[in-house]
């Protein structure tokens, strides 16, 4: 399944799941401020991705993909909520489709979330269908 194909699956499901028209959905269209999503919004996003795709997508896991690949603990990413300049470091390199100049010293770790655009969940979905490539 080629980029585009991912996208215009997962653009329908966050189109469907916010209640917007599909054009809305660009790649950089950032889910909280310009689709209006919420956080319970996710998971009927998350649902209709899954489901879309036949994959699993974490709950709640994300953000501990996201900061804890390679192995990583979660005290050298996360300091009292904020994250450290190594997990700033890696939220960029796993994000790269995100401005680099929203992730600044003293960023919430909660907050990672209103970060995520529809390519982001074009990228989720991209690494969990290589994955599953990888592995059969």
């Amino acid at each position: 399944m080629d980029e585009k194909e991912i996208y215009d699956k997962v653009a329908d499901a966050i189109a469907e799941a916010l209640d917007v028209e599909k054009e809305e959905a660009t790649p950089d269209a950032i889910l909280m401020d310009d689709l209006g999503a919420e956080s319970i919004d996710f998971l009927d996003i998350i649902f209709r991705i899954e489901n879309a795709f036949n994959v699993k997508i974490p709950r709640g896991g994300m953000q501990k993909d996201i900061l804890e690949s390679d192995g990583v603990k979660e005290e050298d990413l996360i300091s009292a909520g904020a994250l450290t300049a190594l997990g700033i470091e890696k939220l960029k390199k796993y994000m790269p489709e995100i401005n680099p100049d929203k992730i600044t010293e003293g960023f919430k770790a909660d907050d990672i979330p209103t970060l995520f655009t529809v390519q982001t969940f074009v990228n989720i979905v991209k690494k969990i269908l290589a994955e599953g490539d990888a592995n059969a």
